[in-house]
């Protein structure tokens, strides 16, 4: 996914630009950059490093000086490296994003085609932000031309512009991913995580609304575009991405995750001894399923992380399979004898799952049942690029599918209507693929509930298939 922030600031605004970056970092593993424009020099001051083996402070701590400037944006993406600056008849400027772009092929050919060049590769492929930038200089003005980007791309954009005079901010047009407009004595800043504000100083004033364009000073935030009357916030926020302290529409993530897993406690009858949680975005729903079922939460297992960052990602699968089991470390004194229950945010492959049973099982526990956060994945997400690495049949479920049916995608809308036959079947697989005592998922119906938004506003394209694609209704 990845997370943006941008800085307007009387003072210079380093310091709030390099810790609200850095309050992204659970959204993305793989770079980080930073921008400020320095008036004295006339220049755009950049940097931009690989995550990949340590965290984005060690980075970027010993270049702090240079970012000089009361103006500043930053990211820490999963994708290509930004910021990338840009000179056109809009000016000169810089750009990050957070953004899937489904039909960047067949826009990069448009573009050659009529003259453009491209100037930025990432891995051999085309930046997708530069993509956005030259789509966006079509314009006459950054409204115009942002505008003109949401209605070429399919997918999402939320972006964050650096100019000589201001930061421009503007969220995807369905609102897919957030940006928050936050404000301070002296300052004003868009950020897409509201956990940076605290300690930093910062108000919330509002969430910028889907398609709305805000442009800061540090005296000022002014909409030059006003938001559109549909939103798609992918529900993934509450899920697995946000932070527990972030809050985005109104709800905060901890709230959303207590709220489902207490639910699932009060109706279901599974005697169980202690209800834990996975590190570290299933711990919130197994508070509330402790509470809402009246057992203990226990910590059977806790994720160590002193000696690995978040974000190390090995290239090899093999590796990064052995990393992500050898970060949970089971506590036998807590599971032996123990009918342990564990939360989880969701099942994507099952490579993680398959390991973490089997180690609690050998350290103790006489039952392990599993309760996920979400229904069954069954769709790949084509908005936010959730799945974006995975093949549809890279989904646990599809795998399963295709062994049920011969056909990957046959009766898709039947397996993803819980209590359904085809439903039960599947998670019945699930269950005795993994060696679980139990297994159950929330509905959707307990999602959406948990969200507290009306489930047109909430993208679950991931569960059942419906939701916009692109700015039109599939």
């Amino acid at each position: 996914m990845g997370g943006i922030m941008g800085v307007a600031a009387q003072n210079e605004c380093r310091t709030d630009l390099f810790y609200g970056v850095d309050y992204n970092s659970h959204l993305g593993t793989r770079r980080a950059g930073m921008a400020t424009y320095d008036p004295e020099a006339h220049i755009f001051c950049r940097s931009i490093h690989s995550l990949e083996q340590t965290y984005f402070r060690t980075r970027f701590e010993k270049e702090l000086p240079k970012f000089k400037g009361h103006l500043g944006i930053g990211v820490i993406s999963d994708t290509d490296p930004q910021p990338i600056i840009i000179n056109s008849h809009l000016g000169k400027y810089a750009i990050v994003t957070v953004a899937h772009i489904e039909n960047i092929d067949d826009l990069e050919r448009e573009l050659i085609e009529a003259g453009v060049h491209f100037g930025e590769l990432s891995s051999g492929k085309t930046n997708q932000t530069e993509l956005i930038a030259l789509l966006i200089n079509q314009g006459r003005t950054f409204r115009e031309g942002i505008n003109y980007m949401f209605d070429r791309i399919k997918g999402s954009c939320t972006l964050l512009i650096l100019t000589e005079k201001e930061v421009i901010g503007a969220r995807d047009r369905l609102g897919r991913t957030p940006l928050v407009l936050g404000h301070k004595e002296g300052a004003y800043c868009m950020i897409s995580e509201t956990t940076a504000f605290e300690n930093l100083g910062y108000e919330h004033v509002r969430d910028l609304g889907p398609g709305e364009i805000v442009a800061i000073t540090p005296e000022s935030a002014v909409t030059i575009a006003t938001p559109g009357d549909k939103m798609q916030v992918c529900s993934f926020l509450w899920v697995y991405y946000g932070f527990p302290t972030s809050t985005y529409e109104g709800r905060n993530v901890e709230e959303a995750r207590f709220a489902s897993g207490y639910d699932m406690g009060q109706t279901d009858e599974t005697e169980v001894d202690c209800a834990c949680g996975i590190p570290d975005s299933g711990v919130g729903m197994a508070l509330g399923y402790a509470a809402g079922h009246n057992v203990p939460y226990h910590r059977c297992i806790s994720k160590y992380t002193p000696t690995w960052p978040r974000s190390f990602t090995p290239s090899e699968q093999s590796m990064r399979n052995l990393v992500a089991k050898m970060k949970l470390v089971p506590n036998r004194a807590m599971l032996k004898g123990k009918r342990a229950l564990f939360c989880d945010d969701s099942i994507v492959r099952g490579t993680q799952l398959n390991d973490n049973v089997s180690e609690l099982y050998n350290n103790g526990a006489t039952e392990v049942h599993m309760r996920i956060a979400c229904p069954p994945l069954i769709y790949g997400c084509r908005y936010i690029g959730f799945t974006s690495s995975k093949s549809d049949m890279e989904l646990l479920t599809r795998r399963l599918i295709e062994k049920f049916e011969g056909d990957p995608n046959k009766n898709l809308d039947k397996y993803a209507a819980t209590g359904s036959p085809e439903y039960n079947r599947l998670v019945e697989a699930i269950r005795e693929r993994f060696g679980l005592t139990s297994l159950k998922f929330n509905p959707i119906e307990t999602l959406v509930a948990s969200i507290g938004l009306p489930k047109e506003k909430l993208c679950t394209h991931c569960f059942d298939g419906s939701s916009y694609f692109g700015n039109t209704i599939d």
